[in-house]
């Protein structure tokens, strides 16, 4: 079997590592739009398994064409190209294991994929996706779920100025987070309010007092966890760095839409992401990722509340960040789930659904921890 990994950044090359020294008898073939870095991660991992293609994916026919020859993709693209993919993926028949921060609704597309026989894994990283499983997994338990609240964070060991943060992960995905209206669910209804407003600050073992502000990370939870009354997310960051991103956006540093500069036409989001790339991307630094999900409700007529928390290391052995193994990892295993038939599930399959499947969820679990990423719970009863 053949799985292709489209995307070669700091998340892809570390999924596509773990893919194949974990299944030697899969063909992983790593794929990027730059060939040096496809070639490099290629070499990098090394193993009579991994070879590695340049693909630029935001080309229709190439990436059709590309797809026939594989059985499994896993995607690691910005989230403008995310929809795109899914929808090659279902067209060429192929399964699908996809991290990016798309804007549309995968769920839309349930029922070409159940035509077309395939499984599409949206949403697969730390949050959405751990934190999905997680939520599942309560509601599993649950006779009616009440409330979801989910804080999650990737910030540095300790404040690194000049924005108390640096970049883990794909930076225009980062802006997306900090620019895209967040769905929320209050007082049982769907509503919408504004990334980065209700801020309020908390206190978070190992890591003292942080800022929490809504950002769209509940994705399909809304949709599939229909009794739950109150519901959002929210992302952890060091105190004062909302406001300081809120300046930049206010400023129009994200905006798309492009600027004449002494007769030169540039996009502000495309400087803006070049510019965190070089200023904010620290390997040097140290990273730490902190999750919090709390599953409120009943169960045998009483109030019944689970509480997961994880909070994972840089590790310093292989120099992966805490970011990257949380999401590639949480994408690898659940890739492998699929080529070992574990889930067999036809469609658009949210992670929460793994989660309430208690099999793949003890599965899951199984696998975090023999990569060292271990998830506490806590259930309480009154």
């Amino acid at each position: 079997m053949k799985a292709l990994i489209l995307g070669c950044g700091n998340i892809g090359s570390v999924a596509a590592e773990d893919l194949a020294k974990s299944i030697s008898s899969i063909q992983v073939v790593v794929a990027d739009k730059k060939e040096t870095r496809a070639k490099e991660v290629a070499e990098r991992i090394g193993g009579s398994n991994v070879s590695w293609i340049q693909l630029d994916a935001t080309n229709p026919s190439k990436l059709a064409n590309a797809l026939k020859d594989f059985d499994l993709v896993m995607g690691f693209l910005p989230g403008k190209l995310g929809y795109r993919l899914t929808r090659a993926c279902i067209d060429a028949g192929k399964d699908l294991v996809d991290v990016s921060y798309m804007s549309e609704n995968p769920l839309a597309l349930t029922d070409n994929a159940i035509k077309a026989s395939v499984t599409i894994v949206p949403d697969c990283g730390l949050a959405p996706g751990i934190s999905n499983i997680l939520v599942g997994h309560a509601a599993a338990e649950l006779d009616k779920v009440q409330a979801v609240h989910i804080m999650v964070g990737g910030l540095p060991e300790k404040p690194v100025p000049p924005l108390d943060y640096v970049i883990t992960w794909s930076p225009e995905n980062l802006i997306d987070e900090y620019m895209r209206k967040a769905r929320i669910v209050k007082e049982g209804k769907i509503i919408e309010v504004e990334a980065l407003s209700g801020l309020e600050e908390i206190e978070f073992p190992e890591f003292g007092k942080l800022e929490a502000v809504y950002t769209d990370g509940l994705r399909t939870l809304p949709q599939t966890i229909t009794d739950a009354y109150d519901m959002w997310e929210k992302t952890l960051r060091y105190p004062g760095h909302a406001e300081k991103i809120k300046l930049l956006k206010t400023l129009g540093f994200f905006e798309e839409e492009q600027i004449d500069v002494e007769g030169v036409s540039v996009s502000p989001r495309k400087l803006t992401v070049k510019l965190l790339e070089q200023k904010l991307r620290k390997p040097e630094i140290k990273d730490i990722v902190a999750l919090k999900v709390e599953v409120a409700g009943v169960k045998n007529g009483r109030q019944t509340r689970y509480v997961y928390h994880l909070l994972d290391h840089y590790d310093e052995k292989r120099g992966i960040t805490a970011m990257a193994r949380t999401t590639a990892y949480s994408a690898s295993i659940i890739a492998q789930l699929m080529l070992k038939k574990a889930l067999k599930e036809k469609g658009v399959v949210p992670t929460e659904k793994i989660g309430k499947n208690n099999a793949l969820f003890q599965l899951f679990l199984d696998e975090l921890k023999k990569r060292e990423i271990r998830i506490t719970e806590e259930k309480m009863v009154r």
